[in-house]
């Protein structure tokens, strides 16, 4: 009888996990688009897809931060520069500073959602929850796929007591992103707060 070595078979599951995702990230190089622009958006829907049949957490963390990257850098140069600031300000806790640069973006190119989200980031820190509110609905017309801007108003309802609106927001993060980090537990979380249901 062959004895196989503790932990080996959740060291095969995780190399084909990787695997996998290897395979994705090589499938979204290949559909190269014609132009910046659609190629930015075949990147974002690939890996999107790629998001949702995530094998775990870690795979979805990358693909997480991959989308970030290119949704921060989906603006014209100026925009991206004024993101960045905006980013950076807000990072020091300067949120003036940050809603500033961040309006400035999106004045520049309406249609830049993650400029959007980042500032409702900023506008909620500033005390501003209305605007902020604001700014997360724009975020999800323009790309309704944003699991970020999801976790965001889940954050600030959560924040508020508003345990359903939490719940409805944190449904839709699973939804896109299945396997974020602590989703189910969080979800469960939300789910007695807002529905009294016992995990």
């Amino acid at each position: 009888m062959v004895r196989v070595r503790p932990g080996f078979r959740a060291e095969m599951a995780r190399a084909r996990s990787w695997l996998a995702l290897a395979w994705l990230f090589v499938a979204c190089v290949a559909a190269q688009a014609q132009t910046p622009a659609d190629k930015q958006r075949a990147d974002t829907d690939c890996l999107l897809n790629a998001l949702k049949t995530a094998p775990d957490e870690q795979a979805a963390a990358i693909l997480e931060q991959q989308l970030q990257q290119i949704w921060l850098h989906a603006g014209t140069p100026a925009v991206t520069l004024l993101m960045s600031r905006g980013v950076r300000s807000l990072q020091a806790g300067e949120t003036d500073e940050a809603v500033e640069s961040l309006s400035d973006a999106i004045t520049l190119q309406p249609d830049a959602a993650e400029a959007w989200h980042q500032r409702a980031i900023a506008r909620y820190h500033a005390g501003d929850v209305t605007g902020a509110i604001r700014d997360l609905e724009e975020t999800v017309r323009l790309e309704p796929r944003n699991f970020a801007a999801f976790r965001t108003l889940s954050e600030i309802a959560a924040s508020r007591d508003d345990w359903k609106g939490a719940y409805a927001a944190w449904q839709k993060v699973l939804e896109i992103d299945p396997k974020t980090l602590g989703g189910e537990e969080r979800l469960r979380f939300l789910r007695k707060r807002a529905l009294g249901e016992e995990t």
